[in-house]
């Protein structure tokens, strides 16, 4: 079953989500809450297939109209919410795709699913609007929302949804996926799943990524370069790479990985713990150069960067500071 073997780990999650749906005690509200990548969508889709398979096991048959239909998305009752603003969905955008939707019975199957991404989106009128949908729901609706941040949800939203909380997978899991499934090389799958920190999403997209060296070489330059460089002259440099093919989140995971390589490499003066082994040189430089404690001043600096740029702060002033603490310590 390809769909389903598609998911890595998030097992209580799984175990949950087939109960469920064998014992027939499905809710009406679910909150899915996870890292962008976590897997939330793919899970959600698969949990709306069940719901509506002719088979009525606890997971997808994939072989019936209704499998086929939702696999390719045009299941008349497996609704998708979209919104026209990217960072926003508005109160109009809940309105017309569900609250004035939910009244109609569903056309084939015996549920009528909602999917709402990136819920922590839709505005505190949005949430509103849709409250009291979610406290008095017609008996076939389901409704998931699937958010990156579960604490942006209004309370009186979150108490009334089952909350199935997505962790990070494994390394080891996702390591042998990695190379099993997709036959990406030891080295590179190594790589990726340090740089994914759990995350099954981000581990592929970065050990299938053509340019993965030229992303890795163009990062560590700006590092390297760091001292014969103005600060204003980095954050330019790393500007115009994020606004490339890769996100500033990504190459900011690839300056954490590298960092506590150093800080590891500082501790036990060993290669072999190292995720950038072929980083030796630079890596033992820099653990020579730098403290304990201003490498982990590095470290949370880099966190510190991704938190801002999450919550708008300024791009070109939070990475000034990170490169100025990079630069300091």
């Amino acid at each position: 079953m390809q769909e389903v073997e598609k998911v890595l780990g998030h097992e209580e999650v799984v175990k949950h989500l087939k109960n469920a749906a064998a014992m027939d005690k499905v809710s009406h509200s679910y909150i899915f809450a996870g890292e962008k990548g976590s897997g939330k969508k793919l899970l959600a889709k698969l949990f709306a297939m069940t719901l509506q398979c002719e088979k009525h096991g606890d997971e997808p048959c994939l072989q019936c109209s209704s499998c086929k239909k939702a696999m390719n998305r045009n299941h008349p009752d497996i609704i998708y919410i979209s919104h026209e603003k990217p960072n926003s969905i508005g109160i109009e955008d809940i309105r017309e795709q569900l609250i004035s939707d939910v009244s109609i019975k569903p056309y084939t199957g015996p549920y009528k699913i909602y999917i709402v991404d990136e819920a922590e989106k839709r505005t505190v009128q949005a949430q509103n609007a849709l409250l009291k949908t979610i406290e008095e729901p017609p008996a076939y609706a389901v409704i998931l929302l699937l958010v990156n941040n579960g604490s942006t949800l209004l309370p009186t939203i979150a108490s009334r949804c089952v909350t199935l909380n997505f962790k990070p997978v494994r390394d080891e899991v996702i390591k042998k996926y990695l190379m099993e499934e997709l036959h990406v090389p030891d080295y590179q799958a190594e790589v990726s799943v340090a740089f994914a920190q759990g995350n099954v999403g981000k581990a592929k997209q970065i050990a299938t990524a053509e340019d993965f060296t030229e992303m890795m070489d163009a990062a560590f330059r700006i590092l390297k370069r760091g001292q014969d460089m103005e600060v204003y002259e980095m954050v330019d440099a790393i500007k115009l790479l994020s606004e490339q093919k890769h996100t500033i989140y990504e190459y900011l995971d690839l300056y954490l990985v590298w960092f506590r390589d150093v800080l590891m490499f500082k501790a036990t003066r060993q290669i072999d713990g190292l995720v950038f082994r072929q980083e030796y040189n630079d890596i033992k430089s820099r653990a020579d150069r730098s403290s304990y404690e201003g490498l982990e001043k590095i470290i949370r600096a880099i966190e510190t960067a991704k938190a801002r740029l999450q919550a708008n702060v300024n791009f070109d002033l939070t990475m000034e500071l990170l490169f100025l603490t990079i630069r300091e310590n």
